[in-house]
C-alpha cells in the first residue's frame, strides 16, 4: 500500500481528480493537481448550422470520434427540436467509429459501427477506412475538441465531396500560471510523475515548452527523471509524437488503473534492486 511513499504525481487532468488523488494517497503518494486541459465549453452557436443541415441532408459517412461528443450532438439536435431526424439520418449512414466510449454510445442508439478501430486512434480507424472509396461522397466528422488535420487530409486524397465537421466542444487553454508553475516544477526536480489523461493535455504542455524554448528540455526531463503516465493508448500516442520515449499505459485506459500501473512500475524497481 505504500508503492508510491516519497512519489510526488502531478494530475493533469480536470476531471475526477478528488478520486485520483485518494488513490495516490492511498498508495502513500503525494498528489498535485496542476490542470493542463483547461475548461471544456459547448459551442452551440457554431454547432446549429452543420447540426441542421446534416439532419436535413444526411451524408454518406459519419465519423464518430468520442462518446461524449455523439451524445452532445444527439442532445443539441433535441434542443433544435429535430432529434428524430438527426438519429435518421445517423441511421441512413455508414459509420465510423473510434473508441470504446463511442461504440458504448451507438450501442444504446441502437447503431452499429461499419468500421471501428482497434486501439482507440485516429490512424488506426484511418487505416481501417483506407479500403473504401469516398470519391465525391458527403462526409460528417464529429471532432474532439480541436480540429483533425488527419482526417482532413485523409478525405482529400480519397477525393471525398464535401467534408462537413461538426464541434460538439471544444479544449480551452490552460492557464499561464499554471502551465510556469508545473514546468518550474519539472525543471526543478519537485514532481516524479505526470499522469495525462487526455491527449490535449500533453499538446498544451509541449506547446507552452516550445514557446519558452525549453522543448527538448522537456523532453530530457521525461526520457530520464520524471515519468510519464498516459491512460490510455491515445494519450500516449500524443507523447509519442512529441518525442517521449519513456512512458507507462495502462491495459485498461481507466485513470485508476493508470495509478496502479504507476505503483507497479516503482514496485518493479525496488524488486530489481
Amino acid at each position: 500500500m505504500d508503492a508510491l511513499k516519497g512519489k510526488r504525481l502531478v494530475i493533469a487532468g480536470s476531471r475526477k481528480t478528488e478520486e485520483m488523488s485518494a488513490i495516490i494517497e492511498k498508495q502513500g503518494g503525494t498528489s498535485l493537481v496542476r490542470s493542463l486541459q483547461g475548461l471544456t465549453l459547448l459551442d452551440e452557436a457554431t454547432l446549429e448550422a452543420p447540426l441542421r443541415q446534416f439532419s436535413a441532408e444526411g451524408a454518406d459517412w459519419v465519423i464518430l470520434t468520442t462518446g461524449i461528443g455523439s451524445e452532445t450532438l444527439e442532445s443539441n439536435a433535441e434542443r433544435l427540436g429535430i432529434k428524430e431526424l438527426f438519429k435518421e439520418q445517423l441511421s441512413q449512414a455508414s459509420i465510423a467509429s473510434r473508441g470504446y466510449k463511442t461504440t458504448a454510445y451507438l450501442k444504446r442508439a441502437g447503431l452499429k459501427a461499419v468500421v471501428a478501430d482497434d486501439d482507440g486512434t485516429v490512424q488506426n480507424l484511418i487505416d481501417k477506412l483506407e479500403e473504401f472509396d469516398f470519391a465525391g461522397q458527403r462526409i460528417v466528422i464529429q471532432l474532439h475538441g480541436e480540429p483533425s488535420p488527419e482526417l482532413e487530409r485523409f478525405f482529400a486524397a480519397k477525393k471525398a465531396g464535401e467534408v462537413i465537421s461538426l464541434l460538439p466542444y471544444k479544449h480551452i487553454p490552460p492557464e499561464v500560471s499554471v502551465l510556469t508553475q508545473l514546468m518550474e516544477e519539472l525543471t526543478a526536480g519537485d514532481v516524479d510523475v505526470v499522469c495525462f489523461t487526455t491527449a490535449v493535455q500533453v499538446q498544451y504542455l509541449f506547446r507552452y515548452a516550445a514557446k519558452i524554448g525549453l522543448e527538448q528540455q522537456l523532453r530530457d526531463i521525461f526520457d530520464s527523471r520524471v515519468l510519464a503516465a498516459a491512460v490510455g493508448k491515445v494519450t500516449a500516442e500524443a507523447l509519442q509524437l512529441n518525442g517521449v520515449q519513456r512512458y507507462i499505459v495502462p491495459q485498461i485506459e481507466r485513470m485508476g488503473a493508470m495509478i496502479i500501473e504507476v505503483a507497479h512500475y516503482y514496485e518493479a524497481q525496488v524488486h530489481s534492486n
